[in-house]
């Protein structure tokens, strides 16, 4: 059917002059425009709203007094942090309420480059949610550290053509931006001469560097920590973020800074969320169920999850119940608790009480994974030799996790040494940390000191390492550090848990060592044993060991982190030596007890 027939035929539909397909009644429709609850039939005709008042149809849904509210749309998220496939992923947030997305794949491009957003972009096609993408603009995320790939703007520019590529995605590289840097500025142009949208990620930033980034024409942020942060985006004119993922939980801490008047300039991400708290918490509904929580009123907090993100985006036929909007709701039981009794994508039912409707997939093609992406994890051969770190003095920089946050502190403590070589300590819980280059077998290894694990003996390790994703390892002893580099070589790739020589448990992820085609039952069960596993060896009950583990490389998250060349200071933006020296009180050493909160 041509483009001119079906707008013929919505026409002829929205004037009672034809039948729609469907008719939904009965229901309280949620106005997102006004904030007001209203009623009348709900016309839809080729997966778009036609009209809404006194209609006939096909087929008739009587809504039974639920409420009618739009899908909802999470505007930031990385699917490979599930570590499931897209169709997989789809099939996790569509019974939340989630129609559409906002992805960026700039895990996997960081380990295969275009070939890896080209696989995003083919196994998201014909889904039952709309996926959309931003091109991942950091790769690598820094010049301090090794990725599988690096792109350039005209490495991406052909990307554009696609029809659910949106724009740019996060900018992380701060000092690029404000050093005017060429090549990041010629990312930006491009995305401005596409007229495409920039997201940002403004870590740590000032208030008066956010003018930068705002000058540089990036509109979005989600890397806000506490409510002043949060204002100082909206006063400038940025659209606020507001993140719940699995180790950002800012949700609670932002806010305070939501009022009536800046509410439109608000929406709900999540980030990177792990597929347990995914199936246990929820998506999108959890950051509404919680925002009404915390006392948004139940439909501003819905019009965040909706019409919000629509227009942020651009995206203007979804995000509301109205005429020419897609069919995208979904009929709740309770509008306080966001209790979802269906979900309809284009006007079809997609999942009822949390369980999907199988039928809806049947136009989902299968995808196979290229061979590029299963062959990712290349490394040689590790001694212990290569994990020692030798010191002259027992004074030395510390990463020291805070629980359910990205941000680490920085502290400079007393350690223990041995044949003048650093030794973990469990009542200092002071452990080794080791993130091995994996893409090209360079043989990188930057090691370091971490404290807030609480590991008593073992090891786990990891190919999740945002956001170069090299290999990384902690422990309170060499051998079973070495045990846990080496099975994740073996497996190509995932997670483990690593205690005298043992697997305890782990879970493969060959498709670009992030990411397996198994189903989600599969991984969550994988996920349980995991975690009984680092608990058995001691990992903290306070915070998620592998997620918590994956953000310790990523060097644009304060304040102190770790990459494959070693410990990174992010206030100096530099690398710096794991034993303190004289020269280092310049970089503001001693304990950070995270000044953004």
């Amino acid at each position: 059917m041509s483009d001119l027939s079906i707008l013929k035929r919505r026409i002829l539909v929205s004037g009672k002059k034809q039948l729609a397909d469907l008719v939904v009644r009965n229901g309280k429709i949620v106005n997102v425009f006004t904030g007001e609850l209203m009623e009348g039939d709900i016309a839809i005709v080729d997966g778009m709203i036609a009209g809404i008042g006194s209609y006939e149809g096909m087929e008739v849904i009587d809504a039974q007094g639920k409420f009618i509210v739009p899908g909802f749309i999470d505007g930031h998220v990385h699917i490979e942090s599930a570590m499931v496939t897209p169709a997989e992923f789809c099939r996790i947030v569509l019974p939340h309420g989630v129609t559409t997305i906002i992805a960026d794949p700039h895990e996997i491009a960081n380990v295969s480059g275009t070939e890896g957003i080209q696989y995003m972009l083919d196994a998201s096609e014909s889904l039952p949610f709309d996926a959309y993408f931003m091109l991942p603009s950091c790769v690598p995320a820094t010049p301090f550290e090794n990725a599988g790939a690096r792109l350039d703007a005209k490495d991406m520019d052909h990307l554009y053509a696609h029809p659910r590529v949106l724009g740019l995605g996060e900018v992380m590289d701060f000092p690029s931006i404000s050093g005017t840097q060429e090549n990041m500025l010629q990312k930006i142009a491009a995305a401005h001469a596409k007229k495409a949208k920039i997201d940002g990620h403004a870590a740590g930033i000032s208030r008066e560097d956010l003018s930068i980034y705002m000058a540089a024409g990036i509109r979005t942020d989600h890397e806000c920590i506490n409510a002043q942060e949060a204002k100082d985006r909206l006063d400038l004119g940025m659209y606020l973020m507001v993140r719940q993922g699995s180790v950002a939980r800012d949700l609670e801490a932002l806010l305070p800074a939501v009022t009536p008047q800046n509410a439109r300039r608000c929406l709900f991400v999540t980030d990177d969320k792990h597929l347990d708290d995914l199936l246990e918490e929820g998506s999108i509904d959890c950051n509404v169920r919680l925002a009404i929580k915390n006392g948004i009123p139940a439909i501003t907090a819905i019009q965040m999850a909706t019409l919000n993100s629509a227009e942020c985006f651009g995206l203007h036929h979804l995000g509301a119940i109205a005429p020419g909007y897609q069919a995208d709701f979904l009929l709740l039981e309770d509008l306080e608790q966001i209790t979802i009794h269906q979900v309809y994508k284009k006007g079809k039912l997609v999942a009822e009480q949390g369980k999907i409707i199988e039928t809806a997939f049947s136009d989902h093609p299968t995808h196979s994974t290229p061979s590029i992406l299963k062959d990712s994890v290349r490394i040689g051969k590790i001694t212990g030799d290569q994990l020692a770190i030798p010191l002259s003095s027992n004074q030395c920089h510390v990463i020291e996790i805070i629980p359910n946050s990205l941000v680490t502190n920085h502290l400079v403590e007393q350690v223990d040494i041995e044949n003048g070589c650093f030794v973990p300590s469990i009542t200092k819980d002071q452990l080794k940390i080791a993130v091995i280059e994996r893409h090209r077998a360079t043989g990188n290894i930057g090691l370091g000191i971490v404290k807030g694990f609480g590991i008593k003996k073992g090891a786990i390790a990891s190919t999740v390492t945002h956001d170069s994703h090299n290999l990384i390892v902690v422990g309170q002893n060499d051998q079973d550090m070495l045990a846990a580099i080496h099975h994740l070589k073996r497996i190509q790739g995932g997670l483990a848990v690593v205690c005298e020589g043992r697997i305890l448990a782990s879970l493969p992820l060959p498709i670009a060592g992030l990411m397996t085609d198994r189903t989600q039952q599969e991984i969550y069960k994988h996920l349980k044993q995991l975690n009984r596993a680092a608990r058995e060896i001691g990992v903290s009950k306070e915070l998620n060991p592998f997620l918590t583990l994956s953000f310790l490389a990523l060097p644009v998250i304060p304040y102190l982190k770790i990459t494959d060349l070693g410990l990174f200071h992010f206030s100096s933006f530099s690398h710096i030596s794991v034993e303190q020296r004289p020269h280092d009180s310049t970089l503001g050493t001693g304990t950070h007890r995270n000044p953004l909160s």
